[in-house]
């Protein structure tokens, strides 16, 4: 399993910083630190939970990944629009088209946490993955013919087990492990997962980094800005508890 993005310890109150690696990743942080002589960095991106206490994810990177540290200035950000991915989230409930029946978790939301939970990927990012893929739309297909919330093509949803794509659990449980399988093959570099779920890994393997295609990199641009905005409202949620 990938453990990009791993559940740590509550954190206290910290100065934020924006770090950005030499791959093009760029993530906001509650703070950085250097892991002994694994000349391993790991980063804890801006993040949230419940009213009685704030947590963090963080990601381990190599040290000259990272290409610069720099304060994080307090912006304020605007709360999610009527017809975000949060608003199909919530509303996606049991009985919609695609929920699972009769399950705890029959939102798409927490679909997303359950498989988040197993492949110990952050939610926030497998979010940030459908809205960029399909708007939270459980019946999408692109113009190429990619399925479902979280886009698989037909040949890759039946070489993970995914007999309707049309159906919500089905597709976030292939989609999400097809997205772990790229983060551990692009050994937790997320840049280079995400480029790969949505140019193939042969395009990443061929540039050896992120391919130069337009497309791909607004999509990753546009994922981990999402992933971002998603965390600094979790935060911001949590300060006015």
């Amino acid at each position: 399993m990938a453990g990009v993005l791993l559940a740590l310890s509550p954190w206290g109150a910290m100065a934020a910083e924006h770090v950005t690696l030499t791959n093009g990743f760029a993530v906001d942080c509650v703070r950085h630190e250097a892991l002994g002589e694994t000349g391993m960095v790991r980063l804890y991106p801006l993040s949230a939970s419940n009213s009685t206490a704030s947590s963090s994810t963080y990601m381990d990177v190599p040290v000259g990944a990272v290409r610069s540290v720099e304060p994080l200035m307090d912006v304020p950000v605007a709360a999610a629009p009527v017809g975000s991915v949060e608003t199909h989230i919530s509303e996606a409930r049991c009985g919609a088209p695609g929920s699972l029946p009769g399950s705890v978790a029959c939102s798409v939301g927490g679909l997303l946490v359950e498989a988040g939970a197993r492949h110990h990927i952050d939610v926030d990012l497998l979010a940030a993955v459908v809205k960029a893929e399909s708007g939270g739309q459980v019946r999408a297909v692109s113009r190429a013919g990619a399925q479902g919330l979280m886009q698989l093509m037909p040949g890759t949803a039946a070489g993970l087990g995914v007999k309707d794509a049309f159906k919500a659990d089905e597709n976030i449980a292939g989609g999400t492990e097809y997205l772990d399988r790229l983060l551990t093959r692009y050994h937790d570099d997320v840049a280079l997962a995400l480029a790969a779920y949505n140019a193939g890994p042969g395009a990443v393997d061929r540039w050896h980094g992120v391919p130069p295609y337009r497309e791909t990199r607004a999509y990753v641009a546009r994922i981990i800005t999402e992933f971002n905005r998603r965390k600094k409202l979790a935060l911001q949620a949590a300060v006015r508890r």
